[in-house]
């Protein structure tokens, strides 16, 4: 490209000189981490979070050793899904992770703040920066598989990710509506831009149940996810319903205790696509 500036660190061009893995970062040295799995969402309040949540408790009750990093600095939400109360830990080598009662490691933004509900007024290249770090200096141990929470959109720091962390795939979340769906599509274009397989779309609030007859509700309009996914060749399509106890799960801290995980034949899925 003829306005190529050769710093590839700021760029999203998928041009024929860059080298994707000249890029990576290399974890803290005490590090494990087999699998990650980036959760996005081309805007903000289509349940994200929510779903990375689900995902990393399917996966840790499926036996496998799970993490979960929290890359939306100035909106982190994940340490409240779990419980998550306790301030992270260090050592002279790293930061420790917070572990929760089923064992999910988790490192965030709330988990370093005294007070939870203390703003994170930062510019871009600091927040990037922040989220670096929780992969470079955090100790994740022996972690099979590792999903980030990442912020809506497509700035600063799914770009950061993208590049400076092995991302094994993306799942990406979105919710019926068709305005929606128009803004997901960037998302996916920016992870075929990054060379990022989109492993599969969660759908969330595709429908409520009527408590009477069973009947399934399309409250947000019918769903497009099965045609998006086809026009896009993405194999895996969960949709999550609006459920009151799912949300009640996460505002009280306890999504591990979710008995029915709707997520769990997605995860599998999954797990099989990236061979976890």
């Amino acid at each position: 490209m003829s306005d190529c500036t050769h710093d590839c660190s700021s760029c999203g061009e998928n041009c024929s000189s860059r080298d994707k893995k000249s890029l990576l970062k290399k974890p803290h040295a005490m590090s494990t981490v087999k699998k990650v799995i980036a959760v996005v969402s081309g805007k903000g309040g289509v349940g994200k979070s929510m779903t990375c949540a689900l995902l990393a408790a399917a996966a840790q009750n499926s036996g496998k050793v799970t993490a979960v990093m929290d890359a939306d600095i100035t909106g982190p939400s994940i340490p409240r899904m779990f419980g998550a109360t306790e301030r992270a830990s260090g050592t002279d080598g790293g930061i420790l992770p917070v572990v929760t009662e089923s064992g999910v490691q988790i490192m965030s933004m709330n988990v370093l703040l005294e007070n939870e509900a203390e703003p994170v007024v930062w510019r871009g290249s600091l927040i990037s920066g922040t989220v670096l770090q929780f992969w470079t200096d955090v100790i994740w141990t022996g972690v099979d598989i590792m999903f980030i929470d990442m912020p809506p959109g497509t700035g600063d720091v799914p770009l950061t990710v993208f590049q400076s962390i092995p991302i094994d795939g993306v799942i990406v979340v979105t919710t019926p509506q068709d305005l929606v769906g128009m803004i997901v599509q960037k998302a996916i274009n920016m992870a075929n831009m990054m060379n990022v397989p989109v492993l599969g779309i969660v759908e969330n609030m595709s429908y409520i149940k009527c408590p009477d007859c069973g009947r399934k509700i399309s409250v947000f309009g019918e769903s497009g996810v099965d045609a998006l996914a086809m026009e896009y060749g993405i194999p895996a399509v969960a949709k999550l319903p609006l459920d009151k106890n799912l949300t009640v799960a996460a505002d009280s801290g306890n999504i591990e205790s979710v008995e029915l995980n709707y997520l769990s034949e997605f995860y599998n899925k999954i797990a099989k696509k990236v061979k976890i």
